[in-house]
């Protein structure tokens, strides 16, 4: 339903909300109090630990509160409030050193920094999974472009719009492997998603396009290893330990963001689609903001919805209150 929509900036109306836990591992820690004013792309909340993340403003204002609001799982988070004053004051961001002066190190830090982390859902801090025991072992960096849910087309929207997005990301996971090759895997029902990437990439050496079987779970980590290199994975075993490492699109936009132009993440993309919905809508969204501002960007609801689910029609779960706050794996 929203495959042709292009990305629509959409800014916030109301107060933004940051859950401190927006990833797998340590909840973030605030380094803002009530009263403060801050910037976009200032730093609100700095990583609880190794695994763990810092969060990031994506508006100018006040803080207002941080105090224990619903996530979109239901269960109460300790938040950070802030009043939007509608300015949009950016923060100077320090120039970048380009990639071939930079360290595996300062790379992975660098990345640790912007707050990257799984945006296909799942949360796990990203600087941690391109840190594995043995680096050397890693043969196969897999840009997951599947987007097996249903419905959802926000991956898809960013590959026809910003290839060039994914393919430096991935170059700069590349850099941090020496003998890995970068696989990016699309389903077969996205052709003009394929030979768009198949040109970009077409002279770089250690980058290739993967077609991949379009079926359900083909997004699933383990399916899309088994699909791509042919190596199986059992329930105790990790990708590290069949020598591949598995990101998400969107994920790898961060991490060229956050590397190349020195951005955290502060915003994504989300698709706002299914029957219920007037105009679905693929939107980049700020983080913090309310969930039911998407719904009424995309239209509104028509008058009869069964339920509204985030995440996938399939892994994603029921809301029963729009009033959430969309987080970096909305």
């Amino acid at each position: 339903l929203a495959k042709d929509k292009a990305i629509v900036e959409l800014l916030p109306q109301g107060d933004l909300v940051y859950p401190l836990s927006q990833h797998i591992g340590a909840p973030a820690k605030p380094v803002v109090a009530k009263g403060d004013h801050v910037l976009k792309g200032q730093k609100i909340a700095e990583a609880g630990g190794f695994v763990s993340a810092p969060i990031y403003a994506s508006v100018s204002g006040t803080v207002k509160a941080i105090e224990p609001r619903v996530n979109p799982t239901g269960s109460k988070v300790n938040s950070i409030i802030i009043a939007n004053d509608g300015q949009y004051e950016e923060v100077e961001y320090p120039q970048p050193k380009p990639l071939s002066e930079l360290t595996k190190e300062e790379i992975l830090n660098i990345i640790g920094e912007a707050g990257v982390v799984g945006m296909g859902g799942a949360g796990f801090p990203t600087h941690v999974k391109l840190a594995p025991k043995d680096p050397s072992k890693i043969e196969y960096i897999l840009v997951n472009g599947a987007e097996c849910e249903p419905y959802i087309t926000s991956d898809y929207r960013r590959m026809i719009e910003e290839p060039e997005k994914v393919v430096k990301g991935l170059q700069v996971i590349l850099t941090l492997f020496d003998s890995a090759k970068g696989y990016i895997c699309i389903e077969d029902n996205k052709p003009d998603c394929i030979a768009k990437m198949k040109e970009l990439v077409k002279d770089i050496d250690r980058i290739e396009v993967k077609e991949m079987m379009t079926k359900y779970p083909q997004g699933g980590e383990r399916t899309l290893i088994y699909a791509a290199t042919g190596r199986e994975i059992n329930s105790t075993m990790l990708p590290a330990d069949v020598g591949c490492v598995v990101d998400n699109v969107e994920t790898v936009i961060s991490v060229y963001k956050a590397v190349i132009l020195g951005r955290p993440v502060n915003s994504r993309v989300v698709t706002v689609t299914g029957d219920g919905i007037k105009e679905p809508k693929n939107l980049l969204v700020l983080a913090g903001t309310d969930m039911s501002e998407l719904v009424d960007a995309a239209g509104g609801l028509k008058a009869k919805i069964a339920k509204a689910i985030s995440g996938g029609p399939m892994m994603g779960f029921a809301l029963y209150d729009l009033h959430v706050p969309c987080t970096k794996t909305t």
